[in-house]
Formats: C-alpha cells, structure tokens, sequence
C-alpha cells in the first residue's frame, strides 16, 4: 500500500481584468468586475459590484424596488448602512460585516436604499446563478448581521471575515447554499503574510483585490518553487486556474484586502436580460410577462 502524502496542487492565475466604472439602480455610481464585455460571467457568478462613495449624490437614489428571477443576489457590506424591503414583508438594515443572501427564485420584488445622506458607503453585490431544477423555487433569504458572520484573527495579523466555506483553520461562514457550495471570504493581511486556503476541485474561482496587491503562489516554502508567481493589483479581479487544484497561496508585498470566492459551475444555458437570469428565450419571456401581470408581488 502506497503510504505517501500527495502534495498539495497549488491554483495558479489565468487571467486579470478592471472593473468597469457604470451605474445602477437610480443612478448609483459603481464599478462592475463581473458583468463586462470583457468577463461576462465565471459560472456560476454572473455579476459582481463593488459600490463605493463618500459623496452621497452617487448613492443616494440607492436601488428602488425592482423584481428578480432564477438566482441569487448577495449584498456584502463594509462601510455604511443599507435598508432592504421587498414584496414578502422582509424589512432590515445591513450594517458593516453583514451579509445577505437573496435566493429570488420564481420571483420577488426588494429594494435597497441607503440608511444615511452622508459618509462613505462601501459594499458589494453578488449574483449567483441557480440550476434549472430550481430557478422557480420559493423566494428566501439568509440574512446575517456582523457579529454572526465569523471573523477568523490569526496570531500572524491575518484576519479572515468568513461568509460562506470553511478555512483551512475551520472557521466556517453561516450561509448554507445546496445549488452551488460557494466559498466567499474577505481577507485582511499585513506586509509579508501568507494565506494559504483549500478551493473544492472543480470549482471555478476568483479574487477581487481590494486594497493593496497580493502575490498568488510565491513563498520561502520549496514546494512553491515550481509554481510561478503572479500579481493582482488593487481594484482588479484574478481568474484561478482551472481543475483538480486543491490550494492557493496569496502573499502581500503590502497591508492588503481581498475577497476570495469560489463556487460550483453548473454548465447550463444562461439567458438573461435586465433582472431576470432563466436558460431559455421563452423562460425569460415568461419572467417578463408575469412580472407586468403582476405575479411577483
């Protein structure tokens, strides 16, 4: 019997990408990473936003009530206060470390809306795709104020904010997603920390750096000797290699942030427009038509 320890397979970086500058919503200037003509989708992610702004005329008109179909939105937010409602009764606030988590499934009307007119508001929003088998499933939510999304601190400086997955040291995040088993973490790490952190084989995977630049697979460690060294600068998004690769290693040349997400690619057929996601030009007509019969209220 063949007792030897496989050695780890290190993701290596395939792409980089900036995000657009656009806006949203009513008005609301952003910068989309995923979404663009040049990264249209990383199944099963189909839109990432960063919105950031500390004058409030570019957020103010916030995101009134518009309808969703066949996947999910998630708000992560770090500075700032938004107020979400929608067409099920569901009222809150997110504040800075909270996270929600929006399965819009058959249909749901929300809106998000600033709870301030000044200072600086700092977020993100997700869309993740759903399967056929259940882009008609019952609207629900999963919902977390910060101190239920856990924060891993490590003795190194490093610190590890933990929405969805499990890191390598088991902290795990509070939101529980059958469809895709996605992983979402934001990272903090001091100059010349090393995060290292097992990605599911299969899935694809991306980083978004959000302050700082970050060295994907370079270490003192020999077993990185064969894996060549990559950058991703601040404000742009790093494509992971694809395959059976178990890890990836970030290093900082600098105090950096990032979000690391991964998630299961579901092959399917995507047809969307505006803010409905289905897998055929009739489904998403049938989205359209029952939205102006009124079926999503």
């Amino acid at each position: 019997m063949d007792t030897t320890k496989k050695k780890a397979q290190y993701r290596t970086l395939s792409k980089t990408f900036k995000g657009v500058i656009t806006s949203d919503g009513d008005g609301v200037k952003l910068t989309r990473i995923i979404g663009t003509h040049e990264l249209d989708m990383l199944d099963p992610f189909l839109l990432l936003d960063c919105f950031e702004s500390d004058d409030a005329s570019d957020y103010i008109g916030g995101f009134p009530t518009h309808p969703h179909r066949g996947f999910e939105t998630v708000t992560y937010l770090l500075n700032g206060k938004m107020r979400h409602k929608d067409s099920a009764g569901n009222e809150g606030v997110i504040e800075p470390g909270g996270v929600q988590w929006m399965t819009a499934g058959k249909g749901i009307l929300h809106s998000e809306m600033p709870e301030q007119e000044d200072g600086l508001l700092k977020g993100y929003q997700l869309w993740v795709n759903l399967p056929k088998e259940s882009k008609m499933v019952e609207p629900g939510y999963q919902e977390f104020p910060p101190e239920s999304t856990p924060l891993e601190e490590r003795e190194d400086g490093i610190s590890v904010r933990v929405i969805s997955g499990t890191t390598n040291q088991g902290t795990k995040g509070p939101v529980n997603n059958h469809y895709t088993t996605p992983t979402y973490m934001h990272v903090s790490m001091p100059q010349n920390g090393t995060f290292i952190q097992d990605i599911p084989a299969g899935h694809n995977a991306f980083v978004y750096v959000i302050e700082g630049t970050i060295v994907i697979n370079e270490s003192d460690n020999h077993e990185f000797n064969s894996v060549s060294s990559s950058h991703v600068a601040e404000k742009h998004i790093g494509i992971l290699s694809k395959g059976e690769e178990e890890q990836v290693s970030f290093t900082a040349s600098a105090d950096v942030q990032f979000l690391l997400l991964a998630g299961k690619p579901l092959y399917e057929p995507v047809v969307r427009g505006g803010p409905f996601v289905m897998n055929t030009k009739q489904e998403l007509m049938q989205a359209f038509q029952d939205y102006s019969s009124g079926q999503f209220n």
